[in-house]
């Protein structure tokens, strides 16, 4: 969106009609409120930027049907009959341009007068309430007519006006075309020359018989002069002014008027067209052009403290203004009602005089005379400037450094710095903390690719809500002309699936009005099946709407890049989920995530495998949804804010953690109660959750998840929509495959292991080995470790690794696998907590010496893959030298 400028934020509202509580559609589910219908065909409506259109910012919907419109707003217009040192002709270039920019996106304005037609201090026409007739479906889902009386063109009178659901008629009106808003310039040029509002003066009836009875006429201008009594007044300005009089007469007919587009190419405009710049949409992120070009800084960027007077918030966007707005406590509808726009009755007023047993009331109806008030209110920016009046100018324009945080960098007072400690909810509605992450993430976006392993290390920090979705297209490195390739994919020609997606998307987070409303299921629709027609190797499981709602939802005005998101997401997370026979990948999926448990929490692994509660009875829909079905939206974008950094094997530690979360009541209940608890999932603290994530992933070694069926390694370059990313977290399939690698494992193989394997590679790593020995340096963030060698000590003394304790399996298990009490036991409680790695000649005594040792408890145990016998070529084991 455009920078606020000189502009102010204005808001106004209305009524959508109500529907009957009694009716549903032709599924069976109850018929979507047209409040909902008009929220999400207002959305396209931010979209449409242009110097002559004041810019749609949002929309909420209130009780009782109510909807608030938040857009772009100016105190002046034409109705002041203030030219602003403006010809008539000008202003009439103005705003046909306007006017020939909606045609091209399908739209007209129906409802354009001279208050509707603001101007900027420059003078520059800019139209309001241009999508009042696009969102309320041409004025079907409203019970008022949409424009005004003395404006409107004598076919739209003709035609009239009613609600599409009278039965006294079968068909809807057929929408306005271009031509019906040239009618309406024209009533505005005759009142800029005879300086009077046209039929004010007579009663709305006649005053629409007038406007009819104009359709008969072959001069209307005369007609309506002297009706007004100005004919010498317009016929003067007509003769001096010979444009004027080509311009109005052009548009008041009620044959051959020309369009909008028609109009401008007239040779009337030959003279004004050459002053003004042709529009140039603004370029896009992630498409093929570059992008740093554009950003805009001030002519000289060492004054930016100079000025204490410098208004920097005005050259931040309009949305995000108004974000900003709302987070130092605007409220909408506090602001509508004290202008008394919005107003109150007490209950006791509005109720029926009275009701049969059925629920059908008579008497007092509801109050419906304020469906429509044209007023616009001005929102105060004062709270929001004194809330921002101690940021600093230069925090408006940071400088990208890799070297240092961009953060650190910007918030120079303790307060800010400060905020970065507090929870993320709190971090989220600060605003000058928000103010100052968003423009970091602007710039970030702004130069992406370029930057891209900074805007890595700030989504580490967190990710501002306002910007959310190109950063998430951005950490999956989503890039190319992604408009064109959606645009080749056939997404209109029916296919087996038709019938199983319009199935599932009414019930995929439909408690979202966004998500919920008709626009946001033909864009679902559009989505899915994008996916499922360019993936013609997989198919459409149930699971995949919810995996979409994220990405669209944040994407609501930008398929295409909803799509792009999606796309590199599955194969990241996901790879081969959505297969045919997925049963394989699946169950190994589920047999490490069992593992993962055993390794992070023992206790809580035997409890549930005691009583046979597995994770196939409960997890299969969390990782094939990455918890999407799980958790409402508002968790989901907290938790993958952090999952998009972590690698594939991250979700494993997310559903630990939320296991965790549940620990105490688990380990109380038995299989049927847990098969409750997970039928209606308890209250999860999400930020709980991700913190306890990150720990786990911290301490699993990075093999331990490895997975046959996982991701091949990635080709550096393209990846389909998605490019290889630094990523502090890369997955263990990514890494080159040498002699110490994991080798694969037949899934009945893996099953059989309580404990997970870990690679040659892996130990010597976290062991910090080297050729010549243990390294003394430590490495922050790598887990504790210890190597427990099994073998006997005959077999140690031959050759071990240095640093491993050596624990015959016999020394501390007995037969039955209890704990036996000698010194070898006291040296493994010494060692409770670290990572165990379990060494030996044989993988099925390591195995067996694991489980045992997560019977009694012993969390974080792992085997090395391969034994003794994997690091007998590497020069590593030594030899203890003999005692003298």
């Amino acid at each position: 969106m455009r920078p606020l400028k000189d502009a102010q934020l204005g808001a106004f509202t209305f009524f959508a009609s109500a529907l009957p509580h009694d009716v549903c559609g032709s599924n069976g589910l109850p018929l979507t409120p047209n409040s909902i219908k008009i929220l999400g065909r207002f959305q396209i409506l931010k979209t449409i930027t242009h110097p002559r259109l004041c810019q749609y910012v949002d929309i909420s919907r209130g009780k009782h049907e109510r909807l608030i419109v938040v857009a772009e707003h100016y105190e002046s217009s034409l109705s002041d009959f203030q030219k602003q040192g403006k010809t008539v002709l000008q202003i009439a270039f103005e705003v046909l341009e306007g006017l020939e920019f909606m045609n091209k996106h399908g739209m007209v304005h129906r409802a354009l007068s001279g208050h509707n037609v603001l101007m900027d201090c420059k003078g520059n026409v800019k139209l309001a309430k241009f999508g009042l007739y696009h969102m309320t479906n041409h004025g079907a889902d409203v019970d008022f007519p949409i424009g005004y009386p003395s404006y409107l063109a004598p076919e739209v009178i003709a035609q009239g006006s009613f609600h599409p659901s009278d039965p006294s008629h079968d068909e809807s009106p057929l929408p306005s075309g271009p031509k019906t808003d040239v009618w309406s310039l024209g009533v505005l040029l005759f009142e800029l020359c005879a300086g009077r509002r046209l039929l004010q003066n007579i009663d709305i009836s006649e005053r629409l018989k007038f406007i009819l009875t104009l359709g008969c006429m072959d001069d209307i201008v005369t007609v309506l002069a002297e009706e007004h009594g100005c004919l010498d007044t317009i016929k003067f300005l007509l003769h001096v002014f010979g444009y004027v009089a080509v311009m109005t007469r052009k548009s008041l007919r009620v044959s051959s008027r020309p369009t909008p587009a028609e109009l401008l190419g007239d040779p009337v405009f030959s003279g004004v067209s050459c002053r003004y710049t042709p529009f140039q949409k603004p370029v896009s992120l992630f498409s093929s052009s570059l992008r740093c070009a554009h950003l805009e800084l001030p002519e000289d960027i060492s004054d930016l403290c100079k000025d204490d007077d410098e208004d920097y918030l005005s050259e931040r966007a309009i949305d995000e203004v108004y974000h900003l707005w709302c987070l130092a406590g605007g409220d909408l509808e506090k602001e509508l009602t004290n202008k008394e726009i919005i107003q109150s009755k007490p209950p006791i007023c509005t109720l029926p005089n009275f009701v049969l047993e059925d629920g059908e009331s008579f008497g007092q109806g509801r109050d419906r005379s304020f469906l429509l008030d044209d007023t616009t209110v001005t929102l105060s920016l004062c709270q929001l400037r004194n809330r921002l009046k101690d940021v600093a100018g230069e925090a408006y324009y940071p400088l990208l450094e890799d070297e240092q945080s961009s953060l650190s960098q910007s918030n120079s007072s303790h307060e800010l710095s400060a905020t970065v400690t507090l929870p993320l909810i709190i971090r989220e509605r600060d605003t000058e903390y928000q103010l100052i992450r968003i423009i970091l993430f602007d710039r970030l976006l702004k130069a992406y690719p370029y930057k891209k392993n900074l805007m890595w290390k700030e989504a580490r920090v967190d990710i501002p809500p306002l910007v959310r979705g190109l950063a998430w297209a951005a950490l999956l490195g989503i890039e190319g002309d992604i408009q064109a390739k959606y645009e080749t994919i056939d997404k209109d020609t029916p296919i087996p699936t038709d019938r199983q997606i319009e199935v599932d998307i009414p019930r995929c987070h439909q408690y979202d009005e966004l998500l919920s409303s008709p626009q946001g299921h033909i864009k679902f629709r559009r989505v899915l099946k994008a996916w499922v027609v360019s993936h013609p190797d997989l198919v459409y499981w149930q699971g995949l709407d919810s995996l979409c709602a994220p990405f669209l939802y944040l994407n609501f005005n930008n398929e295409a890049l909803a799509y792009a998101c999606m796309s590199a997401f599955i194969p990241k997370y996901l790879y081969n989920f959505f297969l045919k026979d997925n049963s394989h990948v699946i169950q190994e999926y589920l047999t490490v995530f069992s593992q993962m448990i055993a390794f992070h929490d023992p206790e809580l692994s035997n409890h549930l495998n005691e009583i046979g509660f597995i994770p196939d009875l409960y997890a299969i829909p969390w990782f094939l949804t990455m918890f999407t079905h799980v958790f409402p939206l508002h968790k989901i974008f907290h938790l993958w804010d952090t999952l998009l950094l972590g690698n594939s094997s991250f979700p494993f530690c997310i559903g630990v953690a939320i296991l965790q979360q549940l620990r105490d009541r688990l380990l109380a209940n038995g299989f049927n109660e847990c098969i409750l608890l997970f039928s209606d999932l308890p209250e999860i603290d999400i930020e709980r959750c991700v913190r306890e994530s990150i720990n786990l992933f911290c301490w699993t070694p990075k093999s331990a998840t490895y997975r046959q069926h996982a991701q091949p390694p990635k080709v550096i370059g393209d990846n389909g929509f998605g490019k290889t990313t630094a990523c502090y977290s890369s997955d263990y399939q990514d890494m080159p495959k040498t002699d110490l690698s994991r080798e694969p494992l037949a899934l009945c193989d893996l099953k059989a292991e309580v404990s997970p394997r870990i690679s040659a590679e892996d130990l010597i790593d976290l062991c910090e080995l080297s050729l010549t020995g243990p390294t003394k340096r430590t490495k922050a963030g790598k887990p504790k470790i210890v190597a427990v060698d099994i073998r006997s000590v005959e077999d140690y003394s031959r050759g071990h690794i240095s640093g491993s304790i050596n624990i015959p399996f016999n020394a501390v298990f007995s037969p039955d696998g209890e704990l036996v009490q000698c010194p070898a036991t006291g040296v493994l409680q010494n060692y409770r907590g670290r990572v165990i790695v379990v060494i030996s000649h044989a993988m099925k005594s390591a195995a067996m010496f694991a489980a045992h040792l997560v019977k009694v408890n012993f969390p974080r145990v792992c085997i090395l893959d391969g034994g003794i016998n994997k690091l007998k070529p590497t020069g590593l084991l030594t030899v203890p030298s003999p005692q003298i």
